[in-house]
């Protein structure tokens, strides 16, 4: 059979004459009658690409027949005008060199000039190239003796005073590292086949030493990304420290990325990273509502309300007044500082309304807390079922699930009373439904239990639905992770955790982590502080 032949139609039976055999053969006819159409769908796709390839004309595409839309001759007319003013496609595509700056120019005449020609000018004709080679500068420093018997020595510029290698080389350094993820061994043998002398512990050195600048920008982002932002996504990773299993903590949302690496991933550590580079604990009135909501013991709250002192200013003053009131339970302890870090960080200015959007960690769970619906929909979409009742139930209530879903990206757009009301109800029903599949059943009360979490978007359509972002964002540090292995020194996992975050942040921004990288080493400081940056902008919603 041609792959555009039409596939003949299996004869009309009567149904009085179908017997069991016969059906067999319609069946099997009907079965084979789909195949041959994929066959031929994906020949015809097969000869579509090798024309491509082989860059011949495509087939025709023939719009289908407009007699029977009801429009009139003014229409069509109209149409047609407007279809004729309307440009080919890639008409208005950009010069691709309208925008780089040209370095070297160079006239050059044609081999041979007939006499009599006249000179009509020039044809540009842009070679874009690369200078990869090594830049070295000896600088002779005048040195002076005074008649006071001193002596005075010359200057380096700026941008040579920071040692022995120069801005753009360090700039290259940390870009191929952090950005491209390249490893230093690597790097290593690229400088030295380019004909750079520096040794393994130099470029160790060009890493890691004397990056406070950067550490304080990146210590900036998260406070000005939380006092702007009426959410965050967060997640955490394992991150692999001197031989010890570690985690990284992501924050952020649209307009920023941080991270930090710990020996934790308890709730005590994620409250620590929200407080920033304060120290303090406060027994606030919000720390005493989540004492009491974690059913802290009546008797222990007692005493801590009775404390005259309300602020501790480091861990080590919290410590000495928890010892004094004889506090030594370590769940006690633990909730008591939980509790206090959260005085801490509501007091320094943390929006009490700020929506922590995480895949249900534990951890994470603490103010307004919403769930990610692609987790949550991974319970069932996990489930096999044993017969072909318990397989369909699953796949009816997949479909259901991400009916519902998509409705609640439609609400985002146009929330109203009536809608978030109608949605309440469905997601009662959903949820509370009894299969043939008990594990189904107990997938479904799994997600009904976090309810609020989940429809907290009614409440606060501006939030998002998912934690893609976050997942995208920290599949930086897996990458590092699986390239590179784990950090050694501990000034190698801040830098690690530093320039994640500065990269991210600039990619959220739209600046390009190149220049910013030139702009700081180089003194320059033309590009404003990514937290100023920050700042002038609102996350959605």
């Amino acid at each position: 059979m041609k792959p555009n032949q039409k596939i003949p139609e299996p004869p009309i039976i009567p149904e009085q004459e179908i017997t069991p055999l016969v059906q067999e053969v319609l069946d099997i006819c009907t079965l084979q009658k789909e195949k041959i159409a994929l066959l031929q769908e994906t020949v015809q796709g097969l000869k579509d690409e090798i024309a491509r390839l082989k860059k011949e004309k495509p087939r025709p595409k023939i719009k289908p027949s407009n007699l029977e839309n009801n429009k009139n001759d003014q229409q069509r007319s109209s149409n047609q005008n407007n279809q004729d003013e309307t440009k080919r496609p890639g008409s208005e595509k950009r010069s691709k060199t309208q925008n780089i700056q040209i370095h070297h120019e160079q006239n050059i005449k044609p081999d041979h000039i007939p006499e009599g020609s006249r000179f009509n000018g020039y044809r540009d004709f842009v070679v874009q190239d690369l200078i990869i080679a090594p830049y070295n500068t000896k600088y002779h420093l005048q040195e002076w003796i005074t008649p006071s018997g001193k002596y005075i020595l010359g200057k380096l510029p700026e941008g040579a005073a920071q040692g022995h290698f120069g801005t753009t080389l360090i700039q290259y350094i940390l870009y191929q590292y952090h950005h491209a993820h390249v490893t230093q061994p690597l790097i290593l043998e690229q400088l030295q086949e380019i004909g750079n002398d520096l040794s393994s512990g130099q470029l160790n050195n060009i890493l890691i030493e004397n990056k406070e600048g950067f550490h304080t920008e990146k210590a900036d982002i998260l406070t000005a990304g939380l006092e702007v932002s009426d959410y965050v996504n967060v997640d955490d990773t394992g991150a692999r420290h001197a031989g010890k299993n570690g985690y990284c903590t992501h924050i952020g949302n649209e307009l920023f990325a941080w991270f930090e690496s710990t020996d934790s991933k308890a709730r005590l550590n994620f409250l620590n990273l929200l407080r920033g580079e304060h120290t303090d604990y406060m027994l606030t009135p919000e720390a005493f509502d989540y004492m009491q909501a974690q059913k802290l013991p009546k008797k222990v709250l007692s005493l801590l309300e009775g404390l005259e002192e309300k602020t501790f200013a480091d861990e080590e003053h919290w410590n000495v007044a928890l010892n004094a009131l004889g506090i030594s339970s370590s769940r006690h302890i633990r909730i008591a500082t939980e509790g206090a870090l959260i005085g801490s960080i509501l007091e320094h200015g943390l929006n009490k309304d700020l929506v922590i959007l995480s895949d249900d960690a534990g951890q994470f769970n603490i103010f307004l807390h919403a769930l990610c619906w692609i987790h949550a929909e991974r319970h069932i979409n996990k489930l096999v079922g044993f017969s072909e009742p318990q397989r369909q139930a699953v796949a009816a209530v997949r479909d259901e699930i991400w009916t519902f879903y998509r409705q609640l990206k439609a609400y985002k757009e146009n929330p109203t009373p009536e809608r978030k009301q109608e949605l309440e109800q469905w997601f009662d029903r959903l949820f509370t439904t009894k299969t043939c599949f008990a594990s189904l059943n107990l997938a479904l009360e799994k997600i009904y239990a976090n309810k609020e979490e989940l429809l907290l978007v009614l409440k606060r359509p501006e939030i998002p639905l998912h934690n893609n972002l976050s997942e995208n964002d920290i599949r930086e540090q897996v990458k590092k992770r699986k390239i590179s292995g784990g950090t050694r020194s501990a000034k190698g996992r801040q830098c690690r955790d530093t320039f994640a975050s500065l990269k991210k942040t600039c990619r959220k921004l739209g600046i390009s982590f190149w220049q910013f990288l030139h702009d700081r080493l180089s003194g320059q400081d033309q590009i404003p502080l990514l937290g100023d940056c920050i700042r002038q902008h609102r996350a959605p919603g």
